[in-house]
């Protein structure tokens, strides 16, 4: 199992930028991959970015291309999630997730992001 705690939500502007953080513990030898979902109020989770933890391949939704950057420090076991440029469609709660064996098999407790227009 893999223990994963993020940080660094909070309350911007619209046009503002935050970055998140993903601490991850426990059996991170396991970690194919990390992930970071969303979910708004009355939404469902909805997948916004991902990065392979070798290699450091990275994926992201088209609604966030361009905007939000994906990168991890495979010493400190941590994934961050750069968002700039930030809307109020971005609020929602976000979600950090551990990949291994084909499936997310782990998740955070969530971060609050909300920005205002």
């Amino acid at each position: 199992q893999v223990q994963l705690v993020e940080s660094g939500g909070g309350l911007v502007q619209a046009g503002g930028s935050l970055r998140l953080s993903c601490a991850a513990s426990g059996r991170t030898f396991s970690i194919f991959a990390m992930g970071w979902f969303r979910q708004a109020p009355g939404k469902e989770r909805e997948f916004v970015a991902r990065i392979r933890w070798s290699g450091g391949s990275t994926s992201y939704a088209d609604s966030v291309k361009g905007r939000f950057s994906i990168s991890r420090d495979n010493a400190k076991n941590t994934v961050y999630l750069q968002m700039n440029s930030l809307k109020p469609e971005d609020t929602a709660v976000y979600y950090c997730a551990a990949g291994a064996s084909g499936a997310w098999i782990d998740w955070g407790q969530g971060t609050q992001v909300t920005v205002s227009s």
